[in-house]
């Protein structure tokens, strides 16, 4: 019964702050905010402690070890990286979808700058999710028929900033190791510090913490197949958002050129042609992996390419102040004193550690977002 009220106290709590931070404007705005919380709400029943699951005879005995994995994992965070030692990543939930939810991205015909929604815990951000398909997919189409480039992607995890104790899911729960260390200690670090209208803050922050984190796991529990297996996956994603990144500057410079719209339309026809078929061969020196197929799922268009930024671009500056403090929690504090300066006294102090340090790599605003 504990657990029933405690549950039925976070619906309310969601429920009512998205209601008041749209001021009730529209019914598909209540519609919109009640599916939000009734999927976390659903996302937090499903979700079991994970003795309970190793105790349980029909878990089966590949889950036992991704869940002792996990466990592990989240014990090395707290102990070697001083990230939270809350309650989030020690339940586990089981979900008959491959996605937690779906994240809608549009974007006007012409244009790279993608549209902004507001919410009360992720501040503004570049996308809408939805707990169904079925709905991401209802909205999305109403965008287009507004005349905007509109994509649906599919998203493993999020983050709730601390709000809730977010559960280990089934749609990442399989990835290897390294990968899914990398994700914990990601979204964990986005409970330590974040800043509502700054993804590059947030996202570089808790990509520097992701890191040095997974190197230190790997130092510590990786063995040679582990950290090769690792070094290939960084190696084809610096290779795909390379690619991403040449186009979204061809389209760039399409858009913004002075020739009439029809001569844009037919540039961005020919541009999205290529980057498929280079993508193609990017995938062959692979050696066929496709990891990445599910990025061309859509007819291609101006919202795939939207998401990409340059929210690693403060990645050096951070691990240049890590290697200054020589402790994750005196990092953090000063990683939280930079979060309440406003933001260009910030990035000042930002490009002082930037000076001396090497250039990011670029990422996909994806799989690691709050949630809305």
């Amino acid at each position: 019964m504990k657990s029933s009220l405690n549950l039925s106290r976070l619906f309310r709590r969601v429920l009512l702050a998205g209601a008041g931070a749209g001021m009730l404007a529209s019914c598909s705005t209540l519609n919109y905010y009640t599916q939000a919380a009734q999927g976390q709400l659903a996302l937090l029943s499903d979700a079991r402690p994970i003795d309970d699951w190793l105790a349980d005879p029909a878990t089966n005995t590949s889950l036992r070890h991704r869940l002792e994995t996990a466990r592990q994992i989240r014990r090395f965070a707290v102990q070697q990286m001083g990230l939270p030692d809350n309650d989030s990543y020690k339940n586990y939930a089981a979900l008959k979808r491959q996605y937690v939810l779906w994240n809608v991205v549009a974007t006007p015909e012409l244009s790279l700058k993608p549209l902004q929604w507001c919410f009360p815990v992720a501040g503004c951000v570049n996308y809408r999710g939805y707990y169904s398909k079925n709905e991401a997919q209802a909205y999305a189409r109403q965008l287009r028929a507004q005349g905007r480039d509109v994509e649906v992607g599919g998203v493993s995890a999020y983050s709730t900033l601390g709000w809730f104790s977010d559960p280990l899911i089934s749609t990442f729960i399989n990835y290897p190791d390294a990968e899914l260390a990398r994700l914990i200690f990601h979204e964990l670090a986005h409970q330590v510090s974040y800043v509502q209208g700054d993804s590059r803050f947030n996202e570089s922050f808790a990509s520097a913490v992701e890191e040095a984190g997974v190197e230190l796991w790997l130092e510590r529990f990786g063995n040679p197949a582990m950290r090769e297996g690792y070094a290939r996956y960084k190696v084809r994603r610096k290779d795909f958002l390379g690619l991403l990144l040449k186009y979204r500057k061809e389209l760039e410079r399409t858009y913004t050129s002075i020739v009439p719209d029809e001569t844009k339309r037919i540039a961005k026809a020919r541009l999205f042609i290529a980057l498929k078929e280079e993508y193609q061969v990017l995938k062959a020196n692979w050696g066929g992996y496709a990891g990445y197929d599910r990025f061309f799922a859509e007819p291609l268009s101006n919202a795939h390419l939207a998401s990409i930024a340059t929210y690693n671009d403060y990645v050096p500056a951070f691990r240049a102040m890590l290697r200054n403090e020589k402790d994750f929690r005196a990092f953090y504090r000063k990683v939280n004193a930079l979060a309440k300066l406003d933001k260009s006294e910030r990035q000042r102090a930002l490009k002082l550690y930037e000076l001396a340090a090497p250039p990011a790599t670029f990422m996909v605003q994806r799989t690691n977002n709050a949630m809305p």
